[in-house]
Protein backbone atom coordinates (compact mmCIF):
# COMPACT_ATOMS: atom_id res chain seq x y z
CA UNK A 1 0.00 0.00 0.00
CA UNK A 2 2.70 2.54 0.85
CA UNK A 3 4.14 1.93 -2.61
CA UNK A 4 0.74 2.64 -4.18
CA UNK A 5 0.36 5.92 -2.26
CA UNK A 6 3.87 6.91 -3.21
CA UNK A 7 3.08 6.33 -6.91
CA UNK A 8 -0.08 8.41 -6.68
CA UNK A 9 1.81 11.28 -5.07
CA UNK A 10 4.47 11.24 -7.80
CA UNK A 11 1.81 11.22 -10.55
CA UNK A 12 -0.04 14.13 -8.95
CA UNK A 13 3.18 16.13 -8.69
CA UNK A 14 3.89 15.60 -12.39
CA UNK A 15 0.36 16.70 -13.37
CA UNK A 16 0.59 19.88 -11.26
CA UNK A 17 4.00 20.72 -12.73
CA UNK A 18 2.76 20.34 -16.32
CA UNK A 19 -0.33 22.46 -15.55
CA UNK A 20 1.81 25.27 -14.08
CA UNK A 21 4.09 25.26 -17.13
CA UNK A 22 1.17 25.51 -19.54
CA UNK A 23 -0.39 28.33 -17.53
CA UNK A 24 2.91 30.24 -17.52
CA UNK A 25 3.22 30.08 -21.29
CA UNK A 26 -0.32 31.34 -21.74
CA UNK A 27 0.41 34.31 -19.49
CA UNK A 28 3.54 35.17 -21.50
CA UNK A 29 1.57 35.04 -24.75
CA UNK A 30 -1.17 37.32 -23.44
CA UNK A 31 1.26 39.92 -22.09
CA UNK A 32 3.28 39.92 -25.30
CA UNK A 33 0.24 40.61 -27.48
CA UNK A 34 0.08 44.41 -26.86
CA UNK A 35 3.71 44.69 -28.03
CA UNK A 36 2.61 43.42 -31.40
CA UNK A 37 0.27 46.40 -31.77
CA UNK A 38 -2.99 45.20 -30.17
CA UNK A 39 -4.52 45.19 -26.72
CA UNK A 40 -6.16 42.21 -25.08
CA UNK A 41 -9.79 41.97 -26.04
CA UNK A 42 -9.52 44.74 -28.71
CA UNK A 43 -9.20 44.66 -32.47
CA UNK A 44 -5.98 45.99 -34.00
CA UNK A 45 -6.03 49.76 -34.50
CA UNK A 46 -6.48 50.90 -38.11
CA UNK A 47 -4.08 53.31 -39.73
CA UNK A 48 -5.43 56.88 -39.95
CA UNK A 49 -6.82 57.90 -43.35
CA UNK A 50 -4.58 59.76 -45.78
CA UNK A 51 -5.05 63.53 -45.78
CA UNK A 52 -7.04 65.07 -48.63
CA UNK A 53 -5.18 65.31 -51.92
CA UNK A 54 -2.72 62.48 -51.44
CA UNK A 55 -4.66 60.33 -53.88
CA UNK A 56 -4.33 63.10 -56.43
CA UNK A 57 -1.48 64.29 -58.58
CA UNK A 58 0.60 65.74 -55.77
CA UNK A 59 0.73 62.39 -54.04
CA UNK A 60 3.31 60.97 -56.42
CA UNK A 61 6.63 60.30 -54.70
CA UNK A 62 8.54 62.52 -57.04
CA UNK A 63 11.20 65.18 -57.16
CA UNK A 64 8.71 67.99 -57.59
CA UNK A 65 6.15 67.32 -54.86
CA UNK A 66 7.24 68.25 -51.35
CA UNK A 67 5.80 65.87 -48.76
CA UNK A 68 7.00 66.15 -45.18
CA UNK A 69 7.43 62.95 -43.14
CA UNK A 70 4.59 63.79 -40.75
CA UNK A 71 2.29 64.56 -43.67
CA UNK A 72 2.92 61.33 -45.53
CA UNK A 73 2.08 59.42 -42.35
CA UNK A 74 -1.37 61.05 -42.30
CA UNK A 75 -0.92 63.00 -39.06
CA UNK A 76 -1.80 66.49 -40.30
CA UNK A 77 -3.36 68.87 -37.77
CA UNK A 78 -6.75 70.38 -38.45
CA UNK A 79 -6.74 73.04 -41.15
CA UNK A 80 -3.34 72.10 -42.60
CA UNK A 81 -2.64 71.01 -46.16
CA UNK A 82 -0.09 68.36 -47.01
CA UNK A 83 2.78 69.32 -49.27
CA UNK A 84 1.19 67.14 -51.94
CA UNK A 85 -2.10 69.01 -51.65
CA UNK A 86 -0.34 72.38 -51.88
CA UNK A 87 1.35 71.28 -55.10
CA UNK A 88 -1.93 69.98 -56.48
CA UNK A 89 -3.77 73.20 -55.70
CA UNK A 90 -1.02 75.23 -57.31
CA UNK A 91 -1.29 73.12 -60.46
CA UNK A 92 -5.06 73.59 -60.48
CA UNK A 93 -4.50 77.35 -60.38
CA UNK A 94 -1.71 77.36 -62.98
CA UNK A 95 -3.54 75.14 -65.47
CA UNK A 96 -6.99 76.65 -64.70
CA UNK A 97 -8.26 73.10 -64.18
CA UNK A 98 -10.13 72.00 -61.10
CA UNK A 99 -10.32 69.38 -59.79
CA UNK A 100 -7.06 67.99 -61.13
CA UNK A 101 -7.08 64.25 -60.52
CA UNK A 102 -4.36 61.73 -61.31
CA UNK A 103 -4.42 60.74 -65.01
CA UNK A 104 -4.82 57.24 -66.35
CA UNK A 105 -1.47 55.39 -66.26
CA UNK A 106 -1.59 54.67 -70.00
CA UNK A 107 -2.19 58.34 -70.85
CA UNK A 108 0.65 59.43 -68.62
CA UNK A 109 3.14 56.89 -69.89
CA UNK A 110 2.33 57.73 -73.51
CA UNK A 111 3.67 61.25 -72.95
CA UNK A 112 6.27 60.53 -70.29
CA UNK A 113 8.10 57.90 -72.33
CA UNK A 114 8.67 60.40 -75.13
CA UNK A 115 9.36 63.39 -72.89
CA UNK A 116 11.98 61.59 -70.77
CA UNK A 117 14.13 60.92 -73.83
CA UNK A 118 14.24 64.66 -74.58
CA UNK A 119 14.67 65.73 -70.95
CA UNK A 120 17.68 63.47 -70.47
CA UNK A 121 19.70 65.66 -72.82
CA UNK A 122 17.74 68.89 -72.52
CA UNK A 123 20.68 70.86 -71.09
CA UNK A 124 22.44 70.47 -74.46
CA UNK A 125 19.39 71.52 -76.49
CA UNK A 126 19.53 75.25 -77.36
CA UNK A 127 15.83 75.14 -78.16
CA UNK A 128 14.94 74.40 -74.56
CA UNK A 129 17.88 74.92 -72.24
CA UNK A 130 18.39 78.45 -70.93
CA UNK A 131 22.03 79.37 -71.43
CA UNK A 132 23.92 80.73 -68.49
CA UNK A 133 23.43 84.52 -68.49
CA UNK A 134 26.58 86.14 -69.84
CA UNK A 135 26.89 88.56 -66.95
CA UNK A 136 26.26 85.98 -64.23
CA UNK A 137 29.91 84.95 -63.56
CA UNK A 138 31.10 88.56 -63.54
CA UNK A 139 28.25 89.67 -61.31
CA UNK A 140 28.82 86.79 -58.89
CA UNK A 141 32.46 87.71 -58.58
CA UNK A 142 31.72 91.41 -58.14
CA UNK A 143 29.06 90.81 -55.52
CA UNK A 144 31.41 88.66 -53.44
CA UNK A 145 34.21 91.22 -53.62
CA UNK A 146 34.02 93.68 -50.72
CA UNK A 147 36.22 96.11 -52.65
CA UNK A 148 33.68 96.50 -55.45
CA UNK A 149 31.63 99.63 -54.86
CA UNK A 150 27.95 100.00 -55.60
CA UNK A 151 28.83 102.35 -58.44
CA UNK A 152 31.07 99.66 -59.99
CA UNK A 153 28.23 97.17 -59.65
CA UNK A 154 25.82 99.55 -61.36
CA UNK A 155 28.26 99.98 -64.24
CA UNK A 156 28.42 96.21 -64.79
CA UNK A 157 24.64 95.95 -64.88
CA UNK A 158 24.30 98.93 -67.23
CA UNK A 159 26.33 97.10 -69.89
CA UNK A 160 23.28 94.96 -70.68
CA UNK A 161 20.33 97.15 -71.78
CA UNK A 162 17.85 94.27 -71.62
CA UNK A 163 18.96 93.39 -68.09
CA UNK A 164 18.76 97.03 -67.09
CA UNK A 165 15.19 97.32 -68.33
CA UNK A 166 14.09 94.10 -66.62
CA UNK A 167 15.79 95.08 -63.37
CA UNK A 168 14.16 98.52 -63.23
CA UNK A 169 10.76 97.01 -63.98
CA UNK A 170 11.17 94.55 -61.14
CA UNK A 171 12.52 97.21 -58.78
CA UNK A 172 9.35 99.24 -59.33
CA UNK A 173 7.05 96.26 -58.87
CA UNK A 174 5.02 95.70 -55.73
CA UNK A 175 7.16 92.82 -54.48
CA UNK A 176 10.54 94.61 -54.50
CA UNK A 177 9.61 98.27 -54.25
CA UNK A 178 10.93 99.89 -51.07
CA UNK A 179 10.02 103.54 -51.72
CA UNK A 180 7.02 105.54 -52.92
CA UNK A 181 9.25 107.26 -55.46
CA UNK A 182 9.85 105.38 -58.71
CA UNK A 183 13.26 103.84 -59.34
CA UNK A 184 14.49 105.38 -62.58
CA UNK A 185 18.18 104.43 -62.64
CA UNK A 186 20.43 101.55 -61.73
CA UNK A 187 22.38 103.82 -59.37
CA UNK A 188 19.20 104.54 -57.42
CA UNK A 189 18.19 100.89 -57.42
CA UNK A 190 21.56 99.89 -55.99
CA UNK A 191 21.41 102.69 -53.40
CA UNK A 192 17.90 101.76 -52.25
CA UNK A 193 18.25 97.99 -52.22
CA UNK A 194 21.86 97.66 -51.13
CA UNK A 195 24.27 94.99 -52.29
CA UNK A 196 22.20 92.08 -50.98
CA UNK A 197 18.97 93.39 -52.40
CA UNK A 198 20.39 94.21 -55.82
CA UNK A 199 22.05 90.80 -55.96
CA UNK A 200 18.70 89.10 -55.50
CA UNK A 201 17.04 91.40 -58.01
CA UNK A 202 19.73 90.87 -60.64
CA UNK A 203 19.52 87.07 -60.40
CA UNK A 204 15.75 87.25 -60.80
CA UNK A 205 16.01 89.61 -63.79
CA UNK A 206 18.57 87.34 -65.48
CA UNK A 207 16.26 84.32 -65.61
CA UNK A 208 12.97 86.14 -66.18
CA UNK A 209 13.03 86.13 -70.02
CA UNK A 210 12.91 82.31 -70.08
CA UNK A 211 9.36 82.46 -68.72
CA UNK A 212 8.05 84.49 -71.68
CA UNK A 213 6.18 81.78 -73.60
CA UNK A 214 3.43 81.61 -76.16
CA UNK A 215 -0.02 81.69 -74.61
CA UNK A 216 -1.69 79.30 -77.02
CA UNK A 217 -1.88 76.40 -74.55
CA UNK A 218 -2.57 76.90 -70.83
CA UNK A 219 -1.97 80.67 -71.07
CA UNK A 220 -1.89 81.19 -67.29
CA UNK A 221 0.84 78.66 -66.60
CA UNK A 222 3.95 80.75 -67.46
CA UNK A 223 2.76 83.63 -65.29
CA UNK A 224 1.82 81.36 -62.40
CA UNK A 225 5.09 79.44 -62.44
CA UNK A 226 7.04 82.72 -62.69
CA UNK A 227 5.19 84.12 -59.68
CA UNK A 228 5.89 80.91 -57.77
CA UNK A 229 9.55 80.96 -58.81
CA UNK A 230 10.45 84.43 -57.55
CA UNK A 231 8.48 84.00 -54.34
CA UNK A 232 10.02 80.58 -53.72
CA UNK A 233 13.49 82.00 -54.38
CA UNK A 234 12.87 84.83 -51.92
CA UNK A 235 11.57 82.44 -49.25
CA UNK A 236 14.50 80.05 -49.76
CA UNK A 237 16.92 82.96 -49.49
CA UNK A 238 15.37 84.15 -46.23
CA UNK A 239 15.25 80.61 -44.80
CA UNK A 240 18.92 80.07 -45.57
CA UNK A 241 19.86 83.31 -43.82
CA UNK A 242 17.52 83.10 -40.83
CA UNK A 243 17.34 79.36 -40.13
CA UNK A 244 20.12 77.37 -41.76
CA UNK A 245 23.02 79.87 -41.64
CA UNK A 246 23.69 78.89 -45.25
CA UNK A 247 24.52 80.97 -48.33
CA UNK A 248 21.36 83.05 -49.02
CA UNK A 249 22.29 83.77 -52.63
CA UNK A 250 22.86 80.08 -53.35
CA UNK A 251 19.41 79.34 -51.90
CA UNK A 252 17.83 82.04 -54.04
CA UNK A 253 19.61 80.76 -57.13
CA UNK A 254 18.28 77.26 -56.35
CA UNK A 255 14.73 78.58 -56.31
CA UNK A 256 15.24 80.26 -59.66
CA UNK A 257 16.85 77.18 -61.25
CA UNK A 258 13.99 74.99 -60.03
CA UNK A 259 11.58 77.36 -61.74
CA UNK A 260 13.60 77.08 -64.92
CA UNK A 261 13.36 73.30 -64.66
CA UNK A 262 9.58 73.53 -64.44
CA UNK A 263 9.23 75.79 -67.47
CA UNK A 264 11.52 73.56 -69.56
CA UNK A 265 9.48 70.45 -68.68
CA UNK A 266 6.29 72.33 -69.58
CA UNK A 267 7.68 73.34 -72.99
CA UNK A 268 8.89 69.84 -73.78
CA UNK A 269 5.50 68.38 -72.83
CA UNK A 270 3.64 70.75 -75.14
CA UNK A 271 6.02 69.97 -77.99
CA UNK A 272 5.51 66.22 -77.50
CA UNK A 273 1.75 66.72 -77.72
CA UNK A 274 2.16 68.83 -80.86
CA UNK A 275 4.13 65.99 -82.46
CA UNK A 276 1.21 63.59 -81.93
CA UNK A 277 -1.55 64.49 -84.44
CA UNK A 278 -4.99 64.59 -82.90
CA UNK A 279 -3.75 64.58 -79.29
CA UNK A 280 -4.92 67.28 -76.91
CA UNK A 281 -2.65 68.46 -74.06
CA UNK A 282 -3.82 67.02 -70.75
CA UNK A 283 -3.19 69.24 -67.72
CA UNK A 284 -3.19 66.28 -65.33
CA UNK A 285 -0.56 64.44 -67.36
CA UNK A 286 1.69 67.51 -67.63
CA UNK A 287 1.32 68.22 -63.92
CA UNK A 288 2.45 64.71 -63.03
CA UNK A 289 5.39 65.00 -65.43
CA UNK A 290 6.37 68.24 -63.71
CA UNK A 291 6.35 66.47 -60.35
CA UNK A 292 8.61 63.78 -61.71
CA UNK A 293 11.03 65.76 -63.86
CA UNK A 294 11.32 69.37 -62.61
CA UNK A 295 14.16 68.74 -60.14
CA UNK A 296 16.21 66.40 -62.40
CA UNK A 297 15.99 68.92 -65.24
CA UNK A 298 16.96 71.74 -62.87
CA UNK A 299 19.97 69.66 -61.84
CA UNK A 300 21.04 69.31 -65.48
CA UNK A 301 20.66 73.05 -66.01
CA UNK A 302 22.79 73.71 -62.93
CA UNK A 303 25.47 71.37 -64.28
CA UNK A 304 25.46 73.12 -67.67
CA UNK A 305 25.89 76.45 -65.86
CA UNK A 306 28.83 74.94 -63.96
CA UNK A 307 27.24 75.72 -60.61
CA UNK A 308 28.70 74.24 -57.45
CA UNK A 309 28.29 70.69 -56.18
CA UNK A 310 26.25 71.88 -53.22
CA UNK A 311 23.67 73.25 -55.69
CA UNK A 312 23.42 69.81 -57.30
CA UNK A 313 23.10 68.13 -53.89
CA UNK A 314 20.31 70.49 -52.84
CA UNK A 315 18.39 69.68 -56.02
CA UNK A 316 18.83 65.96 -55.42
CA UNK A 317 17.39 66.52 -51.93
CA UNK A 318 14.01 67.48 -53.42
CA UNK A 319 12.97 63.85 -53.84
CA UNK A 320 9.82 63.24 -51.83
CA UNK A 321 11.41 60.05 -50.48
CA UNK A 322 14.22 62.07 -48.90
CA UNK A 323 13.66 62.69 -45.19
CA UNK A 324 13.87 66.32 -44.12
CA UNK A 325 16.63 65.75 -41.57
CA UNK A 326 18.73 63.93 -44.18
CA UNK A 327 18.71 66.91 -46.55
CA UNK A 328 21.53 69.41 -46.79
CA UNK A 329 20.93 72.91 -45.34
CA UNK A 330 20.42 74.33 -48.83
CA UNK A 331 18.14 71.39 -49.67
CA UNK A 332 15.97 72.20 -46.66
CA UNK A 333 15.88 75.89 -47.60
CA UNK A 334 14.81 75.06 -51.17
CA UNK A 335 12.09 72.70 -49.92
CA UNK A 336 10.86 75.34 -47.47
CA UNK A 337 10.97 78.08 -50.09
CA UNK A 338 9.05 76.18 -52.74
CA UNK A 339 6.34 75.10 -50.33
CA UNK A 340 5.89 78.57 -48.85
CA UNK A 341 6.16 80.17 -52.29
CA UNK A 342 3.31 78.00 -53.57
CA UNK A 343 1.20 78.90 -50.54
CA UNK A 344 1.95 82.60 -51.13
CA UNK A 345 0.74 82.33 -54.74
CA UNK A 346 -2.40 80.53 -53.60
CA UNK A 347 -2.94 83.19 -50.93
CA UNK A 348 -2.51 86.04 -53.43
CA UNK A 349 -5.11 84.39 -55.65
CA UNK A 350 -7.46 83.83 -52.70
CA UNK A 351 -7.16 80.05 -52.78
CA UNK A 352 -5.93 79.73 -49.17
CA UNK A 353 -6.04 82.05 -46.17
CA UNK A 354 -3.32 82.96 -43.67
CA UNK A 355 -4.47 80.38 -41.14
CA UNK A 356 -4.32 77.51 -43.63
CA UNK A 357 -0.90 78.62 -44.86
CA UNK A 358 0.45 78.82 -41.33
CA UNK A 359 -0.97 75.45 -40.28
CA UNK A 360 0.46 73.86 -43.42
CA UNK A 361 3.95 75.25 -42.87
CA UNK A 362 3.96 74.26 -39.18
CA UNK A 363 2.91 70.75 -40.22
CA UNK A 364 5.82 70.65 -42.65
CA UNK A 365 8.30 71.28 -39.85
CA UNK A 366 8.60 75.08 -39.82
CA UNK A 367 8.39 77.00 -36.56
CA UNK A 368 5.96 79.82 -35.90
CA UNK A 369 8.82 82.32 -35.83
CA UNK A 370 10.12 81.16 -39.21
CA UNK A 371 6.67 81.38 -40.74
CA UNK A 372 5.86 84.83 -39.41
CA UNK A 373 9.29 86.21 -40.32
CA UNK A 374 9.12 85.11 -43.97
CA UNK A 375 5.37 85.07 -44.71
CA UNK A 376 5.10 88.82 -44.16
CA UNK A 377 7.76 89.45 -46.79
CA UNK A 378 6.10 87.19 -49.33
CA UNK A 379 2.56 88.51 -48.95
CA UNK A 380 2.65 91.87 -47.15
CA UNK A 381 3.27 94.18 -50.10
CA UNK A 382 1.36 92.05 -52.58
CA UNK A 383 -1.73 92.21 -50.37
CA UNK A 384 -1.67 96.04 -50.53
CA UNK A 385 -1.29 96.22 -54.28
CA UNK A 386 -2.46 94.24 -57.25
CA UNK A 387 0.78 94.97 -59.13
CA UNK A 388 3.20 92.06 -59.28
CA UNK A 389 6.23 91.31 -61.43
CA UNK A 390 5.13 89.81 -64.74
CA UNK A 391 7.12 87.63 -67.11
Amino acid sequence: MPAVWLGLLITAAIVVTVWLLVRGRSAETSTAAPKAGTERGRAPARSPPLPPGQARIGAAASAGSPVAPAQSAGRLPAGALSGAEVVNRFHELAFAASPLSAPAPAAYEALASQARAVLETVAAEPRYAPRRPLLLPQLLQAMRDDDVSRRDLAKIIARDPALTGSLLKLANGAFYRVSDKPVESIDRAVALLGTEGIRSLVATALVQPVFQLSKQQFPHYPEAVWEHTYRAAAAAEAHAAVVEDADPFAAQLLGLVMGLGSIVVFRVALDRYAARPGSKPDAAVIAMLLNEQAAPVARRIAASWELSERIAEALEDQSAAQEMRARTPLGRSLYFGRLMGALAVLHTNERVNDETAKASMLASGATEFQFERIWGRLTGKASRSTERPRP
